[in-house]
């Protein structure tokens, strides 16, 4: 519903923060990691920007505010695994940046995301499974790699080998190879 609230940091404390945007004062449950990332000094009525999540359940309506874009995408995620609700994906995400997050669920690490408070062993090890693949993929996709000319000509030598091997072992050569292929052209 609100992708973020953009307003003046009217009080900040370590669980919540109250933005006020345009004379509405919105209260955000926040993370540590929030809190530590804005500003102290509220004396200049300092403007903030904090990334929601609005959590409606039967019994509470609870707005979540996050510093980063990265941390709303890491708490997003926690709420996708089976067991884990708002309160804990908090918690995981209090005790770890969203790049901590991801680094301890790539590596496996259950003991690091088991800290966090109402996040046991089985849980952790419940958000590695469920949340590895996807966070090894993204990281996949975020890496620029460019081979190097030394690298591709590497490459390209050891594909040359392998169809050397595979052709010696039907008794043919390379040369009679590239024969057939340029007269079945």
């Amino acid at each position: 519903m609100f992708y973020y609230i953009k307003g003046k940091l009217a009080l900040l404390t370590p669980g919540y923060a109250v933005v006020d945007a345009m004379g509405v004062g919105y209260k955000l449950t926040i993370s540590q990691n929030t809190y530590e990332s804005l500003p102290r000094n509220n004396a200049d009525g300092n403007e903030v920007t904090l990334y929601t999540y609005l959590s409606v359940r039967e019994d509470a309506v609870e707005l979540y505010g996050f510093a980063t874009e990265a941390e709303l995408s890491s708490f997003r995620m926690l709420l996708g695994v089976s067991g884990v609700g708002p309160k804990a994906a908090l918690s995981v995400l209090s005790l770890l940046t969203p790049e901590k997050f991801a680094l301890a669920v790539c590596t496996d690490d259950k003991k690091t995301i088991a800290k966090a408070n109402g996040v046991g062993p089985k849980t952790a090890a419940r958000i590695i499974l469920e949340l590895q693949d996807k966070l090894l993929r993204q990281a996949a996709e975020t890496l620029e790699f460019t081979p190097s000319q030394k690298q591709i000509e590497d490459e390209v030598e050891n594909q040359m080998q392998n169809l050397t091997a595979q052709l010696a072992q039907q008794g043919l050569n390379l040369e009679m190879y590239c024969q057939f292929m340029n007269t079945t052209e």
